[in-house]
């Protein structure tokens, strides 16, 4: 597994030592699975030296090995059009990392057309502020989701490094996800 961390400047960084699974991976296809960003924004930020592999610049194409070194700087955070909301929240857990609510059916997870407000992610702001400087900007904190119609655990990261482990952990398919009709 990779080894991230993460610093909370106003423009954060996350640095990443590839494992042996990461190996081949494309860089640019590699960062963008593992910031939120798309893999155009990664490029962009390739291209402008915004990207290190083992201290230097690398390419796109680059095929990961494992022990590199890679170090991402993220763009600064921009103010969110997500508007906290104060909505109930049964939430089963919560630590300075992360959040785990559980979500009722019926209640949509984050804003999308038709669904401005109203939404868990809403709630989530107004809950736990910071939460939107966390992941990508039109999800913040959000690792996962889960239909409007179902319920069940949501976890949400409250810091960057916390975003960066779940989502590998989701993407490794280290985290047991159960489904009961």
């Amino acid at each position: 597994m990779a080894a991230w961390s993460a610093n909370s400047e106003p423009s954060p960084f996350l640095r990443v030592t590839a494992s042996p699974a990461d190996s081949g991976s494309r860089l640019d296809q590699f960062l963008a699975r593992m910031s939120g960003l798309s893999r155009a924004q990664v490029q962009r930020r390739l291209a402008a030296g915004l990207v290190r592999v083992n201290g230097g610049s690398a390419p796109a194409s680059y095929r990961l090995r494992a022990g590199d070194d890679i170090i991402l700087t993220l763009p600064p955070p921009e103010p969110s059009l997500l508007v906290p909301e104060p909505l109930p929240l049964e939430i089963l857990y919560e630590d300075e990392d992360i959040i785990l609510v559980n979500k009722p059916p019926g209640l949509v997870v984050h804003p999308a057309p038709g669904h401005r407000g109203g939404t868990l992610l809403n709630a989530l702001l107004a809950h736990c502020p910071d939460l939107a400087r966390v992941g990508d900007l039109a999800r913040p904190g959000l690792v996962h989701r889960l239909d409007k119609d179902t319920s069940g655990v949501l976890a949400a990261a409250k810091t960057s490094r916390a975003h960066a482990h779940l989502v590998r952990q989701f993407h490794d398919r280290q985290v047991e996800k159960v489904y009961v009709a």
